[in-house]
């Protein structure tokens, strides 16, 4: 099986503008872009239902709550490891006390 193809932010923009700025049909688009028509049909679809300019941030591009998550996230992982390794400390130095 091959895989996934991914595209772009910009690729999926000009691929709509085909269709809606240049007046071109979907059929003559995805043709010439060689992708399926039901994917251009979706991109349009997401494109027109977006609202606030964040249709197609995926491939890596995080909105800024989903970043500072992400951040979070890893620095209470650390934070965890750390007190672990203190405890154990702890109880290595009470036992050589003793």
């Amino acid at each position: 099986m091959e895989p996934r193809k991914r595209y772009t932010k910009e690729f999926k923009l000009d691929a709509i503008c085909l269709v809606l700025d240049q007046r071109l049909t979907i059929a003559e688009a995805t043709r010439s872009l060689e992708i399926s028509a039901n994917m251009l049909r979706r991109w349009i679809k997401g494109n027109d239902a977006d609202n606030n300019g964040q249709a197609f941030r995926g491939n890596g591009k995080l909105i800024s709550d989903q970043e500072e998550i992400r951040r979070l996230k890893i620095e209470n992982k650390q934070l965890k490891l750390e007190r672990q390794i203190l405890k154990e400390a702890t109880v290595f130095f009470a036992k050589e006390t003793k």
